[in-house]
């Protein structure tokens, strides 16, 4: 699990392609590869994905189909920047919001102003995401923990929704550098899609006329 609290850029150093079946990638990450475990889990731009090869201050992970098709991984050339997070340790402070590393999907950026030492960014987002987006409630963009400040309305064709992002955050992480058209993971707040998953099994149950599901160890 992570928090979506990036510790670090790393570098791409190399993308090894097998068509678009997997992909092994390289990466330079001075901050994040000291007590990095072989086989430990780290978040590149909000993947989690697994440390198959670590040498001193470079890592490599393996990345299967699945995750090329539903997020940015597979865009990335050497020389890339990315956002890093190691997974939370238990007992470790939870100061973002529960990530899983499982991108949804990918949106894109439309637009940016700046305010002041801040700036308010739009992203566009896929129609089956947008409505597990809140506003006020939270989202991983590459990785990123944010709260969402603005959504668009329920019957917009094209759905989108806006953050806020503090000088701190524009400076540590690579959304300071996003432009226009720019492709970024997403990841919803995993309690909207469980309680989506609940909800559809209730109706489920109330169409077939059992009334839901019954509570083992109720009699007495």
């Amino acid at each position: 699990m992570f928090t979506g609290i990036i510790a670090e850029q790393g570098q791409v150093l190399s993308v090894e392609r097998d068509g678009h079946t997997s992909a092994t990638v390289r990466l330079h990450a001075p901050g994040s590869t000291e007590g990095l475990p072989l086989g430990g889990s780290i978040a590149v731009n909000g993947v989690c994905l697994t440390a198959t090869a670590i040498d001193g201050k470079e890592f490599s992970v393996d990345v299967m189909g699945e995750t090329l098709v539903r997020s940015t991984i597979g865009e990335l050339v050497a020389g890339d920047s990315v956002n890093l997070e190691r997974c939370v340790p238990a007992g470790g402070r939870l100061d973002g919001h529960v990530v899983q590393g499982h991108v949804d999907g990918v949106g894109v950026l439309l637009e940016r102003e700046p305010l002041g030492n801040w700036e308010r960014l739009r992203f566009g987002v896929p129609a089956n995401l947008a409505r597990y987006i809140a506003e006020k409630g939270s989202i991983a963009i590459d990785g990123v923990s944010l709260t969402v400040t603005a959504v668009s309305p329920a019957s917009e064709q094209e759905p989108w929704f806006e953050v806020g992002l503090i000088p701190t955050t524009l400076a540590e992480t690579g959304l300071g550098t996003k432009t226009a058209g720019s492709r970024v993971n997403l990841e919803v707040d995993v309690l909207a899609k469980y309680t989506e998953r609940l909800l559809a099994f209730r109706d489920a149950g109330a169409a077939a006329g059992t009334g839901g599901t019954a509570v083992a160890g109720g009699a007495r």
